[in-house]
């Protein structure tokens, strides 16, 4: 319920509910495993070319720059506990259905795209390490895989993504216990871990990391889009949130250390595989196709909640006339967006067949950070929409350290990079265009 000074509230267009079967703890588990990707596998060799062995610094810089832009969905989500996410926040605040629509769009194409480099991501060489199959074969055989587990419903899909994040998290424990055993053994160097480039000043090597290390922690924002699911939201959310966040930045800390103990920067930078390169250094006798298990695991997991998120998405706009009706359309007795996901999981499966993966992951990271700007300015704006129900409030200042994080960001990425967003975001005004067009005709079919 809304004050008397507050924004028109949106019309949602009738739909059936979505079923609340999420809890805390598998509210947690979702955010942490959405967090906790293929990315800090990857990524942590990167950073230690840029920072040298202080791995450690920038992940906590960049947890930093997560926790204030999550504590702008942290609010938001709890005082518009619905599904839709960034876009109805946007709708709320701006009052513009074509820049909800926009930022709803950017957030629904970052989350599709992920999840087509994903697909890229499994099928290529760790699936290789196991079985040869044509990538693209295996890349549309691994979506609609993904699509059948999440139209089964929320629950269950959460529950696939429990068992699969416990394996992602334990090897990265793996790491960690591994390097602990070759530092009392008395084989690591732990003073590289106070050890910075030496090319450069420390804080421009910390900030230049940490730009890195931010992409590691991307993906919080996908459960806000599952609002409508969550039992007792303004309670359980922020809890989730911040919990999910804190044990994410815990564990890539210590992996960093964990890295910088083992081996020198150098090294670790020249692999594609940081981490199986570690785990084969510390000679314990762990398989090297253990790793390449958990990565193939890691990338499933991501791409699960990725499809969850957009697929809730689209049913989010559906509900609030953005995008056709039909989109609202749940299964009877699963109660899932079967429409809303058969969808999704299409447009990925052409991307799938149309780009490479290197190009998919660059543009999924400028898409999300107009998401984040909009939802940063977003939760200043609406202070003034006073809800009755308790919600969470996060300090004036977060908003504002998270919109020049994003900034920052957004000054770093390339002009091809700029250019695809912006063919991808036209696109979006099309269809959106071409929506209106046709409820205006069938009004006035209507009227006649």
């Amino acid at each position: 319920m809304t004050g008397t000074n507050a924004p028109p509230t949106p019309t949602r267009v009738p739909s059936p509910q979505l079923r609340r079967s999420v809890g805390g703890v598998l509210l947690f588990v979702f955010i942490i495993g959405d967090v906790l990707g293929a990315g800090i596998y990857a990524l942590v060799g990167v950073m230690a070319g840029e920072v040298g062995g202080a791995v450690w610094v920038p992940l906590l810089v960049a947890l930093a720059m997560a926790l204030t832009t999550a504590a702008s969905y942290a609010e938001l989500v709890t005082k518009y506990p619905e599904a839709g996410g960034a876009a109805v926040f946007a709708r709320r605040a701006f009052r513009s259905d074509t820049l909800s629509f926009l930022i709803g769009f950017a957030m629904l194409a970052a989350g599709v795209t992920s999840a087509a480099g994903l697909a890229h991501a499994f099928a290529g060489e760790y699936l290789g390490t196991f079985v040869e199959l044509p990538v693209l074969v295996a890349a549309l055989s691994f979506l609609a895989v993904v699509a059948l587990v999440n139209a089964r419903g929320i629950r269950e899909s959460l529950r696939a993504n429990l068992l699969m994040t416990v394996v992602e998290v334990g090897g990265l424990v793996l790491v960690v216990v591994l390097a602990a055993i070759v530092l009392a053994r008395g084989d690591g160097e732990p003073g590289r871990l106070l050890e910075f480039d030496a090319d450069r000043s420390p804080a421009l090597a910390v900030l230049a990391a940490a730009l890195l290390a931010y992409y590691s922690f991307v993906g919080f924002e996908t459960s806000a889009n599952i609002a409508e699911e969550v039992r007792d939201v303004r309670r359980v959310y922020p809890r989730a949130l911040f919990g999910a966040l804190l044990t994410a930045g815990a564990v890539y800390v210590l992996v960093g250390m964990a890295v910088s103990i083992v081996l020198p920067p150098d090294e670790v930078a020249a692999s594609t595989g940081p981490l199986l390169e570690v785990v084969s250094a510390t000679n314990l006798g762990v398989p090297d196709r253990l790793f390449g298990a958990i990565a193939l695991v890691a990338v499933a997991n991501g791409a699960l909640l990725t499809m969850i998120m957009a697929s809730r998405l689209l049913y989010g706009m559906a509900s609030h006339g953005l995008v056709p009706s039909v989109f609202g359309r749940v299964l009877p007795h699963r109660r899932t967006p079967w429409v809303a996901i058969l969808a999704t999981t299409a447009v990925a499966m052409v991307l799938c067949t149309t780009s490479t993966l290197d190009a998919l992951a660059e543009t999924v990271v400028l898409l999300l950070l107009f998401v984040f700007v909009s939802t940063n300015i977003a939760v200043l704006v609406l202070r003034r929409d006073r809800v009755e129900a308790p919600h969470f409030r996060t300090p004036t200042v977060l908003p504002i350290l998270a919109l020049v994080t994003c900034v920052v960001l957004l000054t770093q990425q390339s002009a091809a990079t700029w250019l695809r967003a912006a063919v991808f975001l036209g696109l979006g005004i099309g269809l959106y265009l071409l929506a209106r067009l046709r409820s205006r005709r069938t009004d006035r079919e209507v009227a006649s």
